[in-house]
């Protein structure tokens, strides 16, 4: 892609077993440049589409029959660590969307978002980064954390690669901050934030920022209800 070339829409598969649901997405995202390939009634139809079809983004409900949302993520990530998925649920502390962003969902979306919304999450997302509203995430992260049963006396070994640096800047990724507000807090620049996060998802094998969110609870490293 040359420097001038315009940057690529997110090639989209829509997974919700309501009609009404996939039909009033696909208008929304077609109407406004991103295409969707395909559309799925429930996760095993999102398998098979997300193999055949190859989207870069699935828009996936949590909840449907038979083979539901969350073991369709599970199996879609494992086969392809490189599609972006996007959880679909009506409550936003859902239980089952810290489930998902355990297990790599990139993000969630309340079925009642905004067609601008929904697009400019799709985009972002596209680009491979996570769609989280802090102060929500770290709500869910607080509630189910400790209900999961995984978060153990000290920090897992993987923590010991990070610096000291790079452990706050974790602990500050964990309690809801964006990029701006990090800089502000630590008193460094935007540029070498992004350095610093981008290297703890090298060190960790993280995805995006849903995944360090829900590490930095899990490791102890920040505990709920902690400021």
């Amino acid at each position: 892609m040359t420097p001038d070339a315009p940057e690529r829409s997110p090639r989209v598969l829509i997974a919700d077993d309501q009609t009404l649901i996939r039909t009033g997405f696909r208008l929304i995202l077609n109407a406004r440049g991103i295409e969707v390939v395909g559309e799925a009634a429930d996760g095993a139809e999102a398998i098979a589409a997300a193999g055949e079809l190859k989207p870069d983004v699935v828009l996936m409900d949590i909840r449907m029959p038979d083979v539901d949302g969350l073991e369709a993520t599970r199996r879609i990530l494992a086969r392809d660590p490189g599609v972006r998925v996007l959880m679909l649920t009506t409550f936003d502390l859902d239980r089952y969307v810290y489930t998902a962003l355990s297990i790599g969902a990139s993000g969630f979306l309340l079925k009642d978002v905004t067609p601008e919304h929904l697009a400019a999450a799709v985009r972002l997302v596209g680009t491979g980064d996570a769609l989280l509203a802090p102060q929500i995430t770290r709500r869910l992260v607080e509630r189910y954390a400790a209900e999961a049963g995984r978060p153990p006396e000290r920090p897992p070994a993987d923590l010991a690669a990070l610096t000291p640096r790079e452990r706050e800047v974790l602990l500050l990724l964990g309690r809801g901050m964006s990029n701006t507000e990090l800089a502000t807090e630590l008193t460094l620049s935007e540029a070498t934030v992004k350095s610093h996060v981008a290297r703890i998802f090298a060190k960790l094998g993280l995805r995006d920022r849903a995944q360090a969110v829900v590490l930095a609870y899990e490791s102890g490293l920040v505990r709920p209800g902690a400021r």
